[in-house]
């Protein structure tokens, strides 16, 4: 756990001293994906649309609510399956959530969008194949038409129909390294298997120039479409639904002290938000994917028992939520007082990406009617 006073973006800086072992990652990388260029190794396609969402860089590029927008797009036009591995659940292999599965059966990222979307068929398998298999087997009335593939990129046993990478605008995948030295999972010339790129978390502030620029440095190709997000921040909701006090952004005080807490990859652009609301904000962050035990939130509450203003309260991620809404640990005391801050992807060129999309799952299944 660690506390911050100030806002303290992460710097871009490379473990240069590593470069020996990320020379021997990049020849293991490399030699994986020439087997499978070559054949070696096979990668299965699919009787359905499958989309693939990922990255090249570890850490967070937004790919949740890349996810999210996805489903919200296809819902009502076609029956859409998520499907991912469901990272540090306490289950094993294949699990279709329902509406009582919680962050411990499917994971906190899973849960979040069965969450939002309870109707939808949200699965989790590390064997992705063997998922997508599953899925399959379901009744007719109940087969998923589209399969979206949460942080697959790297998980070529799958051949996607349609494959869309995601990349940090502040922290640009042709900029960075190989892990150790950098967070590139691969090298960079991987981002020629995309069919789409979108560069999020953009600065909405940003010029024509800058989108000319950012697309040259891609170096796509033809084939490849170049996409560009931005993150809205959406009115706080509560974590509990018993919690009666409504929280509205335009109406926190200045001086009302805010307890801001964290397990994600990338939390800056968060902080930075509710930094905006007030002057009073206390950080605390811990790794991605935290899953907050009793140590950590005894710690957490001596901090928030602390702040003397009338009008105090918490606020965490949307992810960080799933994993404290059936957290035992949770005291009492901060159930009417603990908020999530839901975000959204806002695209340029909406319009544009929505009928890419659209267009590929109609193609597919007419060709799939043709052979």
């Amino acid at each position: 756990m660690q506390q911050y006073n100030d806002m303290t973006f992460p710097s871009f800086k490379f473990n240069y001293w590593l470069a020996p072992f990320s020379f021997l990652y990049g020849m293991g990388v490399r030699l994986r994906n020439h087997l499978f260029d070559w054949g070696l190794l096979k990668s299965e396609q699919y009787p359905v649309p499958v989309i693939c969402i990922g990255n090249l860089c570890a850490g967070g590029a937004g790919k949740t609510p890349h996810i999210e927008y996805l489903m919200e797009l296809l819902q009502g036009q076609f029956r859409t399956a998520v499907l991912s591995r469901g990272y540090k659940r306490k289950t094993k292999g294949f699990v279709l959530a329902t509406k009582k599965s919680t962050s411990d059966d499917i994971g906190d990222e899973a849960f979040q969008t069965k969450k939002k979307f309870p109707q939808a068929l949200i699965a989790v398998d590390a064997d992705r194949c063997e998922g997508i298999r599953l899925l399959l087997a379901m009744p007719e009335n109940e087969r998923p038409e589209v399969i979206l593939l949460d942080d697959a990129f790297q998980h070529r046993y799958v051949k996607p129909s349609l494959a869309i990478m995601l990349s940090d605008y502040h922290r640009m995948f042709y900029e960075d390294k190989l892990l150790p030295v950098g967070l590139l999972r691969e090298p960079k010339t991987a981002v020629r298997r995309a069919d789409i790129v979108i560069v999020t978390k953009c600065d909405r502030k940003m010029n024509p120039i800058d989108f000319r620029v950012i697309t040259s440095n891609l170096h796509l190709q033809a084939n490849q479409l170049p996409f560009f997000t931005t993150i809205q921040y959406k009115d706080l909701k509560p974590v509990f639904a018993n919690n009666p006090r409504s929280l509205s952004k335009d109406g926190i005080k200045r001086d009302s002290d805010v307890l801001l807490f964290s397990g994600i990859a990338s939390p800056d652009y968060f902080i930075e938000e509710v930094r905006s609301w007030s002057d009073k904000v206390t950080v605390v962050r811990f790794s991605d994917h935290h899953p907050f035990d009793k140590k950590d939130i005894a710690k957490l509450d001596s901090i928030f028992s602390k702040m003397t203003s009338a009008g105090k309260f918490i606020v965490v991620t949307e992810k960080d939520a799933a994993r404290l809404i059936n957290n035992p640990f949770v005291p009492k005391g901060w159930k009417h007082l603990l908020y999530y801050l839901p975000i959204e992807v806002v695209f340029k060129g909406k319009a544009a990406f929505d009928k890419v999309i659209i267009r590929h799952i109609t193609d597919f299944k007419k060709n799939c009617i043709i052979h």
